[in-house]
């Protein structure tokens, strides 16, 4: 079922020509994500600074903080706003996203508020180097069903080995709180590919 839904998602990058697409991995954890460039396709809007993206992250119990807990996969819808700093290398974010997921048989849904910076390393030219993290966060007044609230935060180091196209190493922790109790989702390291098209 996974590996159906990996090629599903790969297609989709296609189809729909999204011009980021990413995916990471660990030892038992899928993550897959795209990004559709808004600002290449309105003229009034400038490019690299609107994206609307999809995400899906397929875990494992085991990097959560009961590993006998029945979770489900995760899935958003998101959109960015962004701009680089007066040409310093920094590009920062404010982002939302709407995500659902399930625990055990409770259902968790929310819209997080975000911010997202990455930074180009200076003298990094022969080999671009960037670092960057995020943070998002829901309160009970944005989550719905059977979640209190949601905490997400990352961090990455990637590393473009050739033009548009990136390794990254990175850390992320997802908490879904729910009504009753509070449940850490996922925290975990990971490896894996970025791609501009």
């Amino acid at each position: 079922m996974l590996k159906k839904i990996s090629m599903l998602t790969l297609c989709g990058v296609s189809a729909f020509a999204l011009n980021y697409a990413e995916i990471n991995v660990n030892d038992s954890d899928l993550e897959l994500s795209g990004k559709l460039d808004m600002g290449q396709m309105i003229h009034s809007v400038t490019p690299n600074t609107v994206f609307l993206g999809l995400k899906f992250l397929d875990v494992d119990a085991k990097h959560s903080e009961n590993d006998n807990a029945k979770v489900k996969s995760y899935g958003e819808v998101n959109f960015l706003m962004q701009k680089e700093i007066a040409r310093s290398g920094l590009t920062i974010g404010l982002g939302i996203k709407l995500n659902k997921t399930e625990l055990n048989d409770k259902s968790f849904m929310s819209a997080p508020l975000g911010i997202e910076a990455r930074y180009k390393i200076p003298a990094s030219d022969y080999i671009p180097m960037y670092i960057g993290g995020t943070i998002y966060h829901a309160p009970t007044v944005l989550s719905f069903e059977d979640a209190e609230n949601y905490m997400e935060y990352r961090a990455h180091f990637d590393l473009e080995v050739i033009q548009n196209g990136c390794i990254t190493l990175g850390y992320r922790s997802i908490d879904t709180n729910y009504d009753t109790y509070n449940f850490n989702y996922n925290k975990s390291v990971f490896v894996g590919f970025k791609f501009g098209f």
